[in-house]
């Protein structure tokens, strides 16, 4: 058996002696215990409350400063942020639409678009803050008033404009007026990079939009009217159809800053819609025929103003529309404000004898005379109050009817007039309402800007005077459309075919619309059209008639002088003569007609004959020759104009 080990014994514990009460009471108190000095290399833990009380603090006053920030920028400078960030925001600038072009029956332009750039500014980067310059745009005027054309003190004012980020400096300038601005402002860049200016140009920019251009000068200038420096149609067919024209504008909204545009900010487009092209009826060539001979004549003769017509007398289209005195659509500083007018629709005069045409149809569709009823015309004819004459005193004249067309007898056209009632006022009426078939007294059918119906009073409304002065033409008034028609009427068998100006439309996709087919009306019946047209190429073709100076060679035709007296319109009274010549060729198978009236002629001679005799035959020529019309060859029918009154 092992032996069980010796537990250790612990040693015992003395007990300290007693003290005694003297000894304790002697003793002195105890002082506190004190915490071991540490020694070298042993780490003293410092107290956190000190440290937390700091970072209190200071963060305290972070917490305090952004706060009185925060009410800095959303309080007491929050207009001057506002206008900071002004800089940078989303502007919407528009996208002027292209106009449509006009072009004459062949496509040939009258009015289109070029290039051409209006030039805009943003008034905010021409304040002092942005330029550092405190008259900024008093200099960036002084830049650009010789460059656009535009005074400084205009320029200056819109360049201060603070309600608005957007002005317009120029309208429509071409592309070399923005390439030198963008020169200049080139030049005040690399300045102001090396130190040696400002650049004031900074906030001028410019935008696309095309300029009107009329390439024919002041050719058809009264028919297309103008574009006014807003853009818009303000005269003739530029305003009839001005919506037409223009299509839409579009517009694009974009982020810009420092007046550029932020490329990766986005954009958002809505594009602008181009507007439709317009064909006319004109003949651009016959146009510039009609144009040269009405400025040639109304300036020999020292007249107020003249027109000429040339007319299809099938289609009842117009070839060409000419006024005298004309202007330049595009450019309007010297145009006079009465020849911005068209005044072959817009002036209603007395026609003269070139009216009483009119008279003759209703005397033969009505049968109560032919072309060869002898009619004894004396030297005066006394009717109402007064004694009615001819142009030229003579003695008693023994005519036929054709004869007194020829010869334009005012006493043989009322003689004949007056067959057609039982009394005057009968006569009255029927008359009446052919001239309103031939269409007067309301307008043609052109719905031309402006344009006058004329004047025709209801029959029961005439003065003692006017029943026997409106069978030859006094008494009345008409446009020069309207009495270019009457003869196109008679041309085409008796039918009446509106006039037309317009062919149709083309949209911005290519699609073709044609102009309503214009309306038809029978005036007269086929052979009363006939033979007036044998009875009007007397006056032409007779050595007895009015209209000799008409004659084109190889040529039949149909022709009516007139001579009347003309209303001024600033007094109301008669001053001065309108003289008018009007006819159609061949005579015996019509294709065009021309009209042409002159506007009280003041040098030479003032007899219709003689003024617008010479304008009619070089029109015709021309026409005839353009529209390659042949003569017929045939032989003209030489009805008689005088009677033996032996017979």
């Amino acid at each position: 058996m092992s032996e069980r080990p010796q537990r250790p014994q612990r040693p015992r514990r003395t007990q300290p002696a007693p003290r005694s009460a003297a000894s304790r009471s002697a003793r002195a108190p105890r002082p506190a215990a004190r915490a071991p000095r540490p020694g070298p290399g042993t780490v003293r833990l410092g107290n956190p409350r000190p440290r937390l009380r700091l970072f209190g603090v200071l963060l305290t006053l972070v917490m305090l400063a952004f706060t009185v920030r925060l009410l800095q920028v959303q309080a007491v400078d929050a207009s001057t942020y506002a206008a900071k960030a002004d800089v940078n925001r989303y502007i919407t600038v528009p996208l002027a639409a292209e106009r449509g072009t006009v072009t004459d029956r062949d496509g040939v332009a009258l009015a289109t678009t070029v290039d051409a750039y209006d030039i805009t500014a943003d008034p905010y980067l021409f304040t002092p803050d942005q330029t550092k310059v405190p008259d900024a745009p008093a200099q960036a005027a002084e830049l650009l008033a010789p460059i656009l054309g535009v005074d400084e003190e205009t320029l200056t004012e819109r360049l201060s404009r603070k309600e608005t980020r957007y002005v317009l400096l120029a309208r429509q300038q071409s592309p070399q007026v923005w390439r030198q601005i963008t020169d200049l402002k080139r030049v005040l860049a690399g300045r102001q990079r090396a130190g040696g200016g400002h650049h004031v140009l900074a906030g001028v920019y410019s935008e696309e939009h095309a300029k009107r251009v009329y390439p024919g000068g002041d050719l058809a200038a009264a028919v297309l009217g103008f574009v006014n420096s807003e853009g818009k149609g303000s005269g003739g067919l530029e305003a009839k159809f001005d919506k037409v024209l223009a299509g839409k504008d579009g517009k694009i909204t974009y982020a810009q800053s420092g007046g550029r545009q932020v490329p990766t900010a986005g954009e958002h487009e809505q594009p602008a819609r181009p507007g439709s092209d317009v064909e006319l009826t004109l003949d651009r060539d016959i146009q510039w025929a009609a144009q040269s001979a009405i400025e040639e004549r109304v300036e020999k003769s020292d007249a107020d103003s003249g027109y000429v017509i040339v007319q299809d007398v099938r289609t009842g289209e117009i070839l060409a529309m000419a006024n005298a005195p004309g202007y330049d659509p595009g450019d309007l500083s010297t145009a006079s404000a009465s020849a911005l007018r068209n005044g072959a629709v817009e002036d209603a005069y007395e026609p003269g004898s070139t009216s009483k045409v009119m008279s003759m149809a209703a005397v033969l569709e009505e049968g109560v005379a032919t072309p060869g009823t002898h009619v004894v015309v004396p030297n005066r004819l006394p009717r109402a109050d007064r004694s009615f004459a001819d142009d030229i005193d003579h003695p008693t004249w023994h005519l036929t009817l054709n004869g007194v067309l020829a010869k334009s007898s005012n006493i043989g056209t009322i003689l004949a007039v007056e067959q057609l009632g039982d009394t005057q006022t009968e006569a009255n009426r029927v008359l009446h309402s052919y001239l309103r078939k031939f269409g007067l007294g309301q307008r043609s059918g052109l719905d031309f800007p402006g344009e006058t119906p004329g004047i025709l009073a209801d029959p029961g409304d005439w003065n003692a005077s006017q029943q026997y002065t409106i069978p030859f033409g006094q008494g009345l008034s008409i446009n020069a459309v309207q009495a270019a028609s009457v003869y196109s009427t008679i041309a085409n068998g008796g039918v009446r075919v509106e006039p037309s100006l317009v062919r149709g439309t083309t949209g911005p996709d290519g699609e073709w619309k044609p102009a309503p087919e214009p309306q038809r009306t029978r005036v007269v019946g086929e052979k009363t059209a006939t033979t007036l047209a044998a009875m009007l190429e007397s006056v032409v073709a007779d050595m007895e008639g009015t209209g000799t100076t008409a004659r084109i060679p190889g040529y039949r035709v149909a022709g009516k002088t007139g001579t009347a007296n003309r209303v001024d319109p600033e007094t109301g009274r008669y001053n001065g003569y309108t003289s008018s010549f009007a006819g159609f060729a061949p005579a015996d198978e019509p294709r065009v007609t021309v009209y042409c009236a002159v506007q009280n002629p003041k040098k030479g001679s003032y007899f219709g004959s003689e003024v617008c005799g010479p304008v009619y035959q070089q029109v015709m020529k021309y026409a005839l020759k353009a529209l390659r019309i042949p003569p017929t060859g045939a032989e003209p029918p030489r009805l008689p104009v005088t009677f033996d009154p032996g017979d």
